[in-house]
């Protein structure tokens, strides 16, 4: 029987919300990836009548070394007993990247029940402060430094890391956490002032919520996040239906403040062993350049207090 093309998590109105429901995440992740590769690119003949683009799933079968009927079962979204061995197999035929394959092992740590056991203990957001040692690491770095956690608030910074980050301490309401997701979707004209590349911004921020969600999936904070954002923003539940992930390692981003002008800076950001499931991500300007000139007159221009003891601005 031809297969259908799968629409499960496609927007299919201004009020429809993506859930995190583990079998359709499952489903539709695994449907998504499968989209992507093409014949050729898996060293197989790409005559016939495909209806859906990419890979047949008696296809990505045959690569994997299974059974159509077991991999039908698993695509349905029955990974829980999956092997390591049969996991890394369907991530070959796939092409999964790491952090694909990263969170497809996630998904299955999910649904045989281990990943409760795997989750670090989750931190009220509104509480949580830097341990000395952090925040004097924070205080003592000379360029914009932050610690957000999978759900993508700010929990701290440093103070020229508030300073940069003004415009979304501006419009969080008082007594609620900064968080990335919903300055980026549901503040546009700050974000796309602030992010000259908006949706690059964009994509970053929800493929690294979608990451979060395939390590728990049961997150009350996350799925009230997930729903909130999407009830109010078409562009969020677009790229939720991507199904796309990302680890955020290194790189280059562009951000334009409203006092200095545009910043050019590189990142890196750092898993917090002492601090689990939360991040570090430390920036820095090539020195000379613009940039590097611009962060000085940002230092200069504030004198706010520093951020770092992660209290929601305006309290």
């Amino acid at each position: 029987m031809p297969e259908q093309p799968s629409h499960a998590s496609e927007p299919r109105g201004t009020g429809e919300r993506p859930t995190l429901d583990q079998r359709a995440e499952v489903r539709e992740f695994l449907t998504t990836r499968r989209a992507k590769v093409s014949p050729a690119e898996a060293g197989l003949p790409s005559g016939g009548d495909r209806r859906v683009p990419g890979l047949r799933r008696s296809e990505v079968a045959q690569l994997a070394g299974v059974s159509i009927e077991y991999y039908t079962k698993l695509e349905r979204g029955s990974l829980g007993g999956a092997s390591a061995s049969v996991l890394s197999a369907i991530a070959r035929a796939l092409r999964l990247d790491d952090a694909e394959r990263a969170h497809l092992f996630n998904l299955a740590h999910a649904a045989d029940g281990t990943a409760a056991g795997m989750r670090a203990q989750r931190r009220s957001p509104s509480i949580w402060t830097p341990p000395p040692a952090l925040g004097w690491a924070l205080d003592n770095y000379v360029g914009p430094a932050l610690v957000r956690d999978g759900r993508m608030d700010l929990l701290a910074t440093n103070q020229l890391g508030h300073a940069m980050h003004q415009a979304m301490y501006d419009v969080t309401p008082t007594g609620q956490v900064p968080n990335f997701v919903r300055f980026t979707f549901l503040h546009p004209t700050e974000a796309h002032e602030f992010y000259p590349d908006w949706l690059t911004a964009a994509e970053i921020a929800v493929a690294i919520l979608h990451t979060e969600a395939g390590r728990d999936a049961h997150d009350k904070q996350l799925q009230r996040l997930v729903g909130e954002v999407a009830t109010r923003s078409e562009e969020f539940r677009t790229l939720w239906g991507r199904h796309d992930v990302r680890t955020h390692g290194a790189g280059t981003k562009r951000f334009h403040h409203r006092v200095v002008g545009d910043l050019e800076l590189a990142y890196e950001s750092l898993e917090l062993a002492s601090e689990p499931g939360l991040s570090l991500t430390l920036y820095a300007a090539e020195p000379g350049s613009p940039t590097a000139h611009a962060l000085d007159l940002l230092g200069s221009w504030t004198a706010a207090p520093a951020a770092r003891t992660g209290t929601p601005a305006g309290s």
